[in-house]
């Protein structure tokens, strides 16, 4: 009996390094983006997907399945053969926030794998002009003074912006009063029209409304500044260790064989790290981390325990 569960096994692990040696052997690779075409996750993978295969290599399709969250098509992927041929462009909601927040089809951490962190765009604080504040020290000091009055738009419970407002009221001592939208353009449009006081948004959304003067720009939620807004000081540096980013990268089932996730990630650093893929996404304030499948993997766990603890202590449920 032993000797046949020990061939088995032989043969087993024969398949799949042979399967591993030959990707990709068939095509194409198709990428999952659980998020609507034309948003930051679906630009970088289709800019992945494209300059594979202008290099000769394989076709890549991407296909934007948006709706829910994004779980079912993140838990469609969870659930595909772990051949490499169907990938997932995972993001900060589906893997990190959402396990926090609700009963979810898939575990990320049991069903999916990391392949590279493709690009990370960080948050920015603004405020609407009439709020009586030039730096975080100020917007601190009138909210003391002012407990309540002030109100911070999100685009929507559990959302990035949501959290962003709750690191903010922990790390400074604030009160400040929540309002959600369904989405980030109605929260934005809000905040110029001067009916809520201030939000954390992503900078490319953020952009035109500050260098208008719609909106004033506080701080970056990053340790380093954003090159596209140089002069807008980090939020570390005025002494609110606050970071906050929406970041996107490849996943893939649990079980794809090593070789093939780091041919993927091998090839995804080649094509991404090119100088005019780094300039294109730099000029919006986004940056491609790139790096290993472990540095992904540990980016993904120190995040998800960062979210869970703000969830926790603001006590934030999805109704």
């Amino acid at each position: 009996m032993r000797l046949v569960l020990s061939l088995s096994l032989a043969a087993a692990l024969a398949a799949t390094s042979a399967q591993a040696q030959d990707f990709p052997s068939k095509q194409p690779i198709k990428v999952i983006v659980p998020i609507a075409a034309g948003g930051v996750a679906d630009i970088v993978t289709r800019v992945f997907s494209g300059k594979i295969s202008e290099g000769g290599g394989p076709t890549v399709v991407v296909e934007n399945r948006g709706g829910a969250a994004g779980v079912p098509a993140t838990d469609a992927v969870a659930k595909s053969p772990a051949d490499g041929y169907t990938l997932l462009t995972g993001h900060h909601g589906v893997l990190s926030i959402l396990p926090h927040l609700q009963k979810l089809p898939y575990d990320p951490a049991k069903e999916l794998v990391p392949i590279i962190n493709m690009i990370m765009v960080p948050n920015i604080l603004t405020v609407h002009p009439s709020v009586p504040a030039k730096d975080v020290k100020e917007l601190i000091a009138y909210a003391k003074a002012n407990p309540g009055k002030l109100t911070y738009a999100s685009q929507g419970v559990g959302t990035t912006g949501h959290i962003g407002g709750e690191l903010l009221k922990l790390a400074a001592g604030i009160d400040i009063t929540h309002v959600p939208y369904r989405g980030a353009a109605p929260a934005a449009q809000d905040l110029i029209a001067g009916h809520v006081s201030m939000m954390f948004d992503v900078v490319p959304l953020a952009l035109a409304p500050i260098k208008d003067g719609r909106v004033r720009a506080l701080g970056i939620a990053t340790k380093e500044r954003a090159t596209v807004l140089p002069d807008v000081p980090t939020l570390t540096e005025q002494g609110l260790p606050v970071e906050l980013t929406a970041w996107f990268g490849l996943m893939a089932p649990a079980g794809t064989p090593p070789a093939v996730v780091d041919w993927l990630n091998s090839q995804a650093n080649k094509v991404l790290s090119a100088p005019d893929v780094r300039n294109r996404f730099a000029a919006n304030g986004g940056f491609l981390p790139l790096g290993t499948p472990q540095a992904f993997g540990a980016h993904i766990a120190s995040e998800t325990k960062k979210f869970g603890e703000v969830i926790r202590k603001a006590n934030i449920k999805i109704e």
